[in-house]
């Protein structure tokens, strides 16, 4: 079998970022008022009063301290609470693609590689603008690749999911290389009039290149030394918004057209399935836990990831081992873990062995194990 690697990443950051206490202010703002209008019914017990949000609460759950987004406007304006993005012709980018293309051109730059060098272009991730063209073509185009694109959808797990299909499509001779984009709008989908999940998501947008070891020159180049995918159905986590609520209208409108989390729930169920799956595969391919320099997980839940690093390497990892972007990020969804690994990756030396994980709605679970290629001998 070809060995195969990633050669190079690259990242998109939006311009506007918001604050746990911008966002609780606006947050607060908005149940103040719902709470004045339903202040009779409130009285007289036929509904719940609403309840305040605060930047201490966000950190405690979750370790998040900022995000960033593509519109900031909106999100805080308690009357709208929602990002605004004007629709675009359809002749001119779409704002998606936009991203992706944005971080792939930095993943090239990395990988040494050109457009040309490429032969496919996969778009995973888990809030796809719209089902057709395939937003993967779009980006295909805009950066002048030949070959083909598709995009495809895991939730959280797209860019491992992504990693495997490109890894396998390459070894078995389909394409030279392959480039995965991973952009995701996740302000797009959220609730942010709901106090349990309002501060979860940022924006961002991900890239990274997959290429057979024999060719790459990047400096920062890993080896795919083995990969892991598991599925399990569950509900926890879901978002009911798509082509046929209009074939349904009384539900338009209705909070599970958003994103909806049972978090304690998923907590429970997701740490040892995932610390499992990372055992299981680092047994099955001879490699020690102790003999990881760094864990690059999925960018969700501090408390979670934390958990998940003591349960694969047997003692409290050290942030070095693994590293979060939560507090500058907030979960980016399918970019998350690749974010971590490309901001905490370069000063690595050759051989050294790392594990990237992502997990999530579905569930999913994606398990890379990489070797250093590049960097000091």
């Amino acid at each position: 079998m070809t060995e195969m690697a990633i050669s190079g990443t690259g990242l998109f950051t939006p311009a506007h970022s918001i604050s746990n206490d911008e966002l609780v202010a606006s947050f607060n703002e908005y149940v103040r008022r719902h709470n004045a209008n339903y202040a009779r019914e409130i009285a007289g017990g036929s509904i719940f009063p609403l309840l305040p949000s605060s930047s201490e609460f966000i950190v405690k759950a979750s370790g998040i301290e900022n995000r960033y987004v593509m519109d900031k406007d909106g999100i805080l304006d308690p009357d709208i609470m929602c990002p605004r993005l004007a629709e675009r012709p359809n002749e001119q980018i779409s704002i998606l693609a936009e991203m992706a293309v944005a971080a792939a051109r930095d993943a090239l730059r990395a990988a040494d590689r050109r457009p040309e060098d490429i032969d496919g272009v996969l778009v995973a991730c888990s809030n796809l603008q719209r089902a057709y063209p395939a937003i993967a073509i779009e980006v295909q185009e805009a950066l002048g690749i030949e070959g083909f694109g598709f995009d495809m959808n895991v939730a959280c797990s797209s860019a491992t999911f992504g990693l495997q299909a490109a890894a396998d499509m390459v070894a078995a001779g389909h394409a030279r290389a392959i480039l995965v984009c991973n952009p995701e709008i996740c302000s797009g989908h959220l609730n942010f009039r709901d106090r349990d999940s309002h501060f979860i998501f940022g924006d961002v947008a991900t890239a990274f290149v997959v290429e057979p070891v024999a060719g790459t020159v990047g400096a920062n180049a890993w080896k795919i030394v083995s990969t892991r995918l598991k599925t399990k159905f569950s509900n926890n986590i879901r978002n009911n918004f798509g082509f046929l609520n209009r074939a349904a209208p009384e539900g338009i409108g209705t909070p599970d057209k958003l994103f909806v989390q049972e978090g304690r729930k998923v907590f429970k169920e997701v740490v040892p399935m995932v610390s499992e799956l990372i055992v299981t595969h680092l047994a099955d391919n001879g490699v020690a836990p102790e003999s990881l320099r760094r864990l690059w997980l999925h960018q969700a839940n501090l408390n979670m990831n934390q958990l998940i690093a003591r349960r694969v390497l047997g003692r409290d990892p050290s942030a070095q081992e693994a590293p979060n972007v939560l507090a500058e990020y907030a979960n980016t969804s399918s970019a998350g873990s690749i974010i971590t690994f490309h901001k905490f990756s370069d000063d690595l030396k050759h051989g050294d062995m790392g594990l990237l994980c992502s997990f999530g709605a579905g569930y999913s679970v994606g398990s890379v194990i990489l070797k250093k290629l590049g960097g000091a001998r």
